[in-house]
C-alpha cells in the first residue's frame, strides 16, 4: 500500500425554506425526521463521491465534519487518506 496524499471534498447545503417548514412540522409528531435525515444522508453520500474522484484507488479513515457558515448554510466536508492499494 502506498500512500498517497489527503484526499477532501467540502460540500456546501442551503436550507430550503418548504424543506424546513416541513420538517418544523415533522418536529411536532415526534420520531424521526425524515426529510432531514434523507438531505443528511445525500449531502453525506455525495461528498465521499466528490472524495473519492480526488484520491487514488481507495481511501482509509474517511472521516465527515459540518460546520454551519451562517444561518441556513451548512458545510459538509469529506476526507480521508487517499492511498493505492494492489493485489499481491
Amino acid at each position: 500500500m502506498l500512500v498517497e496524499r489527503e484526499a477532501l471534498h467540502s460540500d456546501l447545503r442551503m436550507n430550503w425554506a418548504p424543506t424546513t417548514m416541513r420538517a418544523n412540522l415533522q418536529t411536532l409528531i415526534g420520531g424521526n425526521i425524515t426529510i432531514l435525515s434523507e438531505l443528511c444522508e445525500k449531502t453525506r453520500n455525495e461528498a465521499f463521491a466528490m472524495m473519492m474522484q480526488h484520491a487514488a484507488n481507495a481511501i482509509i479513515s474517511a472521516r465527515y465534519d459540518a460546520n454551519e457558515l451562517m444561518q441556513g448554510v451548512t458545510e459538509v466536508l469529506a476526507y480521508g487518506t487517499a492511498v493505492w492499494v494492489e493485489k499481491i
